[in-house]
């Protein structure tokens, strides 16, 4: 069996827990047709009765898929989306969730990411991604800072941390696959932060780009890549600088590539998200959502260190 075998072979059986006479849809655009028909086959093979679907690539993360799709997600069993943008953050994934339905997405994944993300100790994984989630959900504040400029502040009182380890057996379960994170919706925040890789972006070209929040909102960014990122999310509207996650990366086979999906599962790094925070706690319902990456990151979670300059101590 190759690597990516194991891995489709993984998302299916270890992850999801796929059994036989389940509906499963798997949910791709055209990039990623050919992942997401060796996810069919493989549900297929464990004698579920899968369905591909496939769509236009959406314009952004978080916009919402087709109606046909999204009546599909809330009839089906198990989704799995492994798509150019993410369904994470919409309100068509959420109603699949709230309606009992278990999955995994799986924006920009590639072949290469899944077989080496895929390929850990879930044991290792789960016991950190858990307890970051348990520190974050007892914690008023939190503060980020690295020796690129971050410094920011974030006001966690009243949200709840959310694990993200792979572990989606149980009804109305639901993640990213590559897993590997602890995260949380923030109430509020302020300060900067100092980015090496940007969501529909990629990998920042020399200097980091700088982002200024106030009042819970991105006001700012610098450098070319930041204010690519600021007119993508005023383009979504009003509420598309909102700040929308705090996340910790947990994975150690993840490493910085630019594409949003590995790097922020990063074993020692922070991620900041902006925009849509309903579907993990938050209040705010937009059709964008994207993460920025810090890296060298330390984080103190009302006084407990959790990062080190990179190094994960919890």
């Amino acid at each position: 069996m190759t690597g990516l075998a194991r891995a489709v072979r993984s998302v299916v059986r270890t992850c999801l827990a796929v059994a036989p006479g389940e509906d499963v849809l798997v949910v791709v655009d055209e990039p990623l047709q050919d992942v997401g028909e060796a996810l069919r086959r493989e549900a297929q093979d464990a004698q579920a009765d899968a369905v591909l679907a496939v769509m236009s690539v959406r314009e952004n993360h978080g916009v919402e898929p087709p109606p046909p799709i999204a009546a599909a997600l809330a009839a089906c069993d198990v989704f799995i989306a492994p798509a150019s943008r993410s369904l994470s953050h919409t309100r068509a994934r959420k109603a699949a969730t709230d309606n009992g339905a278990r999955g995994a997405t799986m924006p920009t994944v590639t072949a290469d990411m899944l077989t080496r993300l895929m390929d850990i100790d879930f044991d290792v994984l789960r016991a950190r991604s858990r307890a970051i989630a348990e520190v974050l959900s007892a914690a008023d504040e939190a503060r980020v800072t690295c020796p690129r400029g971050t410094d920011l502040h974030l006001d966690l009182e009243g949200r709840e941390g959310i694990v993200d380890d792979g572990d989606l057996a149980a009804p109305g379960a639901f993640g990213n696959l590559p897993c590997g994170e602890g995260f949380i919706a923030p109430a509020g925040g302020e300060g900067t932060i100092a980015t090496r890789s940007l969501a529909s972006i990629g990998l920042v070209q020399g200097h980091p780009a700088h982002l200024t929040v106030m009042g819970g909102r991105l006001i700012k960014a610098a450098g070319a890549e930041g204010e690519r990122l600021y007119e993508l999310l005023t383009g979504a509207g009003e509420q598309g600088t909102n700040l929308a996650e705090l996340g910790v990366g947990t994975n150690e086979r993840a490493r910085l590539t630019g594409n949003i999906l590995e790097d922020e599962k990063m074993l020692g790094t922070v991620h900041v998200a902006f925009g849509a925070s309903a579907g993990i706690g938050g209040t705010v319902a937009v059709p964008i959502h994207l993460d920025v990456m810090v890296t060298d990151a330390t984080l103190v979670v009302d006084g407990t260190t959790v990062l080190d300059a990179g190094r994960y101590v919890l």
